[in-house]
């Protein structure tokens, strides 16, 4: 079978030579411009570790449904703890996904000026290792997309570290989301709607089942298999916006299995790698071009997130 998205070896930009580094940013750069996704090896990302952050999201969608409700915060806007089954839908669709999720958010130290920014992560008595797992899953998805982001950066000419002021203590999402099996024909709801993400890349390991599709440029919907090992990286809109169109945020869904299938719940964990709430989402100068006119207004990070929440039903 034909592979959906490109495949890149994180490795040769972390410890490889010079001419290793180029080729790798220029895949990677070249991934994100024709596709928008691509899958990613040698990422660094502790298989052990995401394993037991698997078997512990499992012992938490497990708990009874007034358990895990108790864990909702209201007001929150789905950022913190458990959104309960069918909140959110696609900005384009009023039909809820068929999904219920759990997030997990950025951290600060005590006395950073950041700290009000971010309320406390929700912690779960019935499943005390939860949230300790996530946050340390948090931190190496956070790692690993610095480092794509890097090579990112290099590939826009902006200079290697362009982004790490723009993400550090950035306000990034670990949502783990469980899809439970299906019991009776869904009216016209799949798993997750067409959509787009909001944030600057998503970094997404293996799901527990398939149906992640994407939409290509001849308007056809492709399967998306991961490989063992392999995490799939995808532009969001805000580095769509960053470069004025240049890198793609690709339409994506997850469809539901095939009706002998419909008994297997579907589990997913991904990364939304945020920036800071202020970073100008302005289009770069250099992404505006005669043949690429200026395609968006000026607007921060925080604007544009507040706006996307409130499009899919997560704010008020």
């Amino acid at each position: 079978m034909k592979r959906a998205i490109p495949l890149v070896d994180l490795s040769q930009f972390i410890k490889g030579s010079a001419a290793e580094r180029s080729a790798f940013v220029k895949e990677l750069g070249d991934a994100f411009h024709n596709i928008g996704f691509v899958g990613v090896v040698n990422h660094g990302i502790s298989k052990a570790l995401i394993d037991d952050f698997y078997a512990a999201s499992k012992g938490f969608f497990a708990l009874p449904e007034e358990t895990k409700k108790k864990y909702e915060i209201p007001g929150m806007a789905g950022q913190r703890g458990y959104t309960s089954f069918g909140k959110e839908h696609a900005k384009q669709s009023q039909v809820a996904d068929l999904k219920e999720f759990f997030q997990i958010g950025q951290e600060v130290p005590i006395g950073h000026p950041a700290k009000s920014r971010y309320p406390d992560n929700v912690q779960v008595m019935e499943a005390p290792d939860f949230a300790d797992l996530g946050s340390q899953l948090y931190r190496a998805f956070e790692n690993t997309g610095s480092q794509l982001l890097k090579a990112i950066a290099i590939h826009l000419d902006l200079g290697e570290a362009y982004f790490e002021p723009r993400i550090s203590y950035g306000n990034s999402i670990l949502r783990s989301i469980f899809y439970p099996p299906i019991t009776q024909e869904p009216a016209s709801a799949i798993r997750a709607e067409q959509h787009e993400d909001i944030n600057l890349i998503t970094l997404l390991v293996g799901a527990s089942a398939g149906g992640l599709e994407l939409l290509n440029m001849e308007d056809e919907w492709m399967a998306i298999v991961p490989e063992e090992d392999e995490i799939v990286i995808n532009v969001g809109d805000m580095l769509q916006r960053l470069t004025n169109n240049y890198l793609r945020s690709t339409t994506h869904r997850v469809v539901n299995p095939p009706k002998t299938e419909w008994h297997l719940p579907r589990l997913s964990i991904p990364f939304f790698l945020h920036p800071v709430s202020e970073m100008d989402l302005s289009c770069l100068p250099s992404c505006v071009t005669n043949d690429n006119p200026l395609h968006y207004a000026p607007i921060t990070a925080g604007e544009y997130l507040d706006e996307r929440l409130r499009e899919i039903g997560l704010k008020k």
